[in-house]
């Protein structure tokens, strides 16, 4: 997917399309392109694993967690609201205890978070196109971006070990273990 398109003037602003929304002039989302690569690996793996669930990955065999598929923004919502009050999660991530809002997005090509409005918001697709977004990790990806309080680029190392730390309290190690490894082999992480 394309980095961001930075626009020009006084309130300019440069929105990710599966990431947040910032007040910016000239800044780019330069990891969100890595990033997304290293996701779609992610989202293929769990997509192959099987009935079995089992895959091997830099040579440990695995059982991966089955990802919650949604048939609605309603039912996205509802999940959001119960990751948000797990105990780990609150004991974690100080911004867990801030409301979001989920609700439906017009476009099918793209998620998103916004964070520069009164109640930050997450938007999915849902329409029959769009429905590519209605699965866990995409939820958990948007999720992640409400949680990172680091104040890092969108989509950088600061943001991928959020997701990765979320992806592991909720689906547990084994999910945050192929990020960890796919996203190392990406060259996503603490030096990049």
């Amino acid at each position: 997917m394309a980095a961001h398109t930075p626009k020009m003037g006084a309130d300019a602003r440069a929105s990710t399309s599966i990431g947040v929304r910032e007040d910016t002039t000239m800044t780019r989302d330069v990891g969100r392109s890595r990033l997304y690569g290293a996701e779609r690996m992610v989202h293929r793996l769990f997509d192959t694993a099987g009935t079995t669930r089992t895959v091997r990955l830099a040579g440990t065999d695995l059982t991966l967690p089955v990802e919650a598929r949604f048939g609605s923004v309603d039912s996205v919502r509802d999940y959001v609201t119960r990751v948000l009050a797990l105990p780990d999660v609150i004991d974690r991530f100080d911004r867990a205890s801030l409301p979001v809002l989920v609700r439906a997005r017009r476009g099918e090509t793209a998620a998103h978070y916004r964070r520069d409005v009164q109640t930050p918001e997450i938007a999915i697709p849902e329409s029959s196109q769009g429905r590519w977004a209605l699965r866990e990790l995409v939820v958990l990806h948007e999720l992640a971006h409400h949680l990172d309080d680091s104040g890092g680029r969108p989509h950088g190392p600061d943001f991928a070990e959020t997701l990765i730390e979320l992806t592991g309290l909720v689906l547990g190690p084994e999910a945050a273990f192929v990020y960890r490894v796919i996203f190392g082999d990406s060259g996503i992480g603490p030096s990049s």
